[in-house]
């Protein structure tokens, strides 16, 4: 992108970091703005914010508004599906494209930016796509709640010149997902999700192999009905979370031993279900030193 249109698109969208109006601005208002940007590319994870952003590019520019979804070791096989079914049931033209942020070493030795690394290897791919496709916008799911988090990621898209609709709408989680319901999407009320390196205690390596044996354990748990999955690992002890409207049915007998010896059977030393079920991102890992 030439540095005049990067900063046209910029100046439509940016404001300082937690600036942003309220009440949210009407949907009318954010198609309007992302019509105006030009041909979009939308990087669809899957999550219901990513989909909505979608939906709205979508509407805004027809054909050409095109979805990517990026799969890898790090992306849950379930997730990507997801995205498939979701940009289905958009209309939007969509793309499955491979990327392997293990390729860098500093996102294998997992600190604490290890998403600012993976971001990069990913916007990277994203737009060296783009280009080839005459991509003039590169648009993300990044909503208000986002942004009381510290998120390396997000610079690291911020670097890469993605926008961010959603902010630009002051759009809270509870918005997107009230519009996620009235558009019909199938994962309205889907709960959020992250990489699968998440759920790895920072400075413990990242390995192919580790990521394989925690999308395999989180599927026993959603195969027996959970819906809010977390198998978070230190120095070879799983601690499992699930939603907590779901904690007492895992805690409870038979199914807890259940649980806890199939998920040892993925090679983890030690197996615990946590009585507070889910709290949110990983910062209650311990790192590894």
């Amino acid at each position: 992108m030439e540095p005049a249109a990067l900063s046209f698109l910029r100046s439509m969208y940016d404001a300082p970091a937690r600036e942003y109006p309220s009440p949210p601005r009407p949907e009318a208002e954010l198609v309007a703005r992302i019509a105006a940007g030009g041909p979009a590319l939308v990087a669809l994870s899957g999550g219901v914010d990513s989909s909505v952003v979608a939906a709205l590019a979508h509407e805004a520019l027809g054909s050409r508004a095109i979805a990517v979804t990026l799969e890898g070791p790090a992306v849950a096989r379930a997730e990507v599906e997801r995205a498939r079914r979701v940009a289905r049931s958009i209309g939007i033209g969509h793309t499955v494209l491979s990327v392997d942020p293990l390729e860098r070493e500093e996102y294998r030795a997992n600190p604490s930016d290890r998403c600012y690394w993976c971001r990069a290897v990913e916007t990277t791919r994203l737009r060296a796509f783009g280009s080839r496709q005459h991509v003039v916008q590169y648009l993300d799911g990044v909503q208000v709640d986002d942004l009381s988090d510290d998120r390396p990621g997000l610079r690291a898209m911020n670097e890469a010149g993605f926008l961010h609709p959603l902010v630009w709408g002051g759009w809270s989680k509870s918005t997107v997902r009230d519009s996620a319901r009235r558009r019909g999407l199938p994962n309205w009320d889907q709960p959020s999700d992250a990489c699968l390196a998440s759920r790895v205690a920072h400075g413990e390596p990242i390995t192919p192999d580790l990521l394989r044996r925690i999308e395999a354990a989180e599927g026993v748990l959603l195969a027996l009905g959970f819906r809010r999955v977390r198998v978070r690992v230190s120095r070879g002890t799983a601690r499992i979370e699930v939603g907590s409207d779901e904690v007492d049915r895992a805690v409870a007998a038979p199914l807890a031993a259940e649980i806890v010896g199939e998920v040892r059977r993925f090679g983890f030393d030690r197996v615990t279900i946590d009585p507070r079920g889910y709290r949110g991102g990983s910062r209650e890992l311990p790192v590894v030193r």
